[in-house]
């Protein structure tokens, strides 16, 4: 054999194997483009039916939060109502009970002078009572005379 021909043989073995190389890589690429494309599909598959109940979801959602603020308006006209109606009754009992109970203290007072008693009842202030004036001398307590 000549040198040419070893070349030439070197040449189609290195093809060969080349050839064959890129055929296993080109086997493996189409398997893991099919692997690719059935996980894909799955994926679809399942994000479609998901997709649907979230919008479901948030369209429920909303629909709550439509009640809830109709509720909240109804509450605040409610306790809009609520305040002008303590408002009201504050403004027309307020003042007649006042005077009702400035009159009743004023006849106690002015029965309690006609009783005849000339010692005067204890003050009460805060929940307090407060003696009345004392009678005769002041105790001594110790102290410089």
């Amino acid at each position: 054999m000549s040198g040419g021909e070893v070349a030439g043989l070197l040449v189609a073995v290195f093809w060969a194997i080349l050839v064959s190389f890129l055929a296993v890589v080109l086997v493996r690429l189409a398997q893991t483009l099919k692997a690719a494309t059935k996980l894909v599909t799955g994926v679809t598959e399942q994000a479609v039916p998901l997709l649907g109940e979230a919008s479901a979801t948030v369209r429920s959602a909303q629909s709550q939060l439509d009640r809830v603020d109709a509720i909240a308006a109804d509450v605040q006209e409610v306790t809009a109502n609520a305040s002008a109606l303590s408002s009201t009754v504050s403004t027309t009992f307020g003042g007649p009970l006042v005077k009702v109970a400035a009159f009743g203290y004023g006849v106690r007072r002015a029965l309690g002078r006609t009783g005849g008693t000339s010692q005067k009842a204890p003050r009460t202030v805060v929940g307090l009572r407060v003696p009345g004036a004392r009678r005769g001398p002041r105790p001594h307590r110790g102290g410089k005379d």
